[in-house]
């Protein structure tokens, strides 16, 4: 093999690489954020929630569970225009993030609701709390704690899932390599930066997840 590996690009280029991660990590925590409160929400829908409204948000949920994450983010960027409907390049993936991951949320929490005992919504019932107090005050915390490893999973994939926002032109660290790539024609050199870059980030965020875990339960060790 006569291939000379070069990494001197590293020298010109690195600001477009931390810019590219930032932008990562920009998505992860909007789209972890907001995904996560809107799995909460479509997890009380699904389980406590009115007849009417249940369909709807199993609806939803099957829909975007059984569709690929980058169709939706096509749907989004290249669909909504034609209805009137138009946002920048980090709007839609930002939107596509936080609607994949409360899709796939929303089943993980609504797991660790199911596992609730009865007795729980009993206890409140009889405090004079409403089912929705119920929920927020004594069940939503266990079944977060029971499903946290879960959910902790799902939005490092999430994460690692965002590289296809790249394909709309927004400039996460996917699109940090392409461009890099395009310009040295190194493309080993510059993927392999780019993976060892996403490997970082994943084992990061995961250990971030489990530190968090262990701030908001602190009775449950986070694995």
């Amino acid at each position: 093999m006569n291939y000379a590996f070069d990494y001197g690009w590293l020298f010109v280029y690195w600001p477009v690489l931390v810019k590219g991660i930032g932008i990562t990590l920009e998505l992860t925590l909007v789209g972890g954020v907001l995904g996560v409160a809107l799995g909460i929400a479509c997890a009380w829908a699904r389980a406590l929630g009115p007849g009417w409204l249940r369909p709807v948000v199993a609806t939803y949920v099957e829909l975007i569970r059984n569709t690929p994450f980058l169709i939706q983010l096509f749907f989004i960027f290249f669909g909504l225009p034609a209805l009137g409907v138009r946002m920048g390049e980090l709007e839609a993936a930002n939107l596509a993030m936080v609607i994949n991951l409360g899709a796939y949320g929303c089943e993980i929490i609504r797991a660790g609701i199911q596992a609730t005992p009865n007795g729980q919504f009993e206890a409140g019932a009889s405090l004079g709390m409403s089912r929705l107090q119920t929920f927020w005050h004594v069940v939503l915390i266990p079944a977060l704690q029971r499903i946290w490893p879960a959910l902790s999973s799902q939005i490092v994939i999430v994460m690692l899932g965002s590289a296809a926002v790249s394909q709309i032109a927004a400039e996460d660290l996917t699109f940090a390599a392409n461009f890099i790539q395009s310009r040295t024609f190194r493309a080993f050199e510059a993927y392999f930066v780019a993976t060892a870059i996403y490997l970082a980030l994943a084992i990061a965020l995961r250990q971030a997840l489990r530190g968090l875990g262990w701030t908001l339960f602190p009775k449950r060790t986070a694995r």
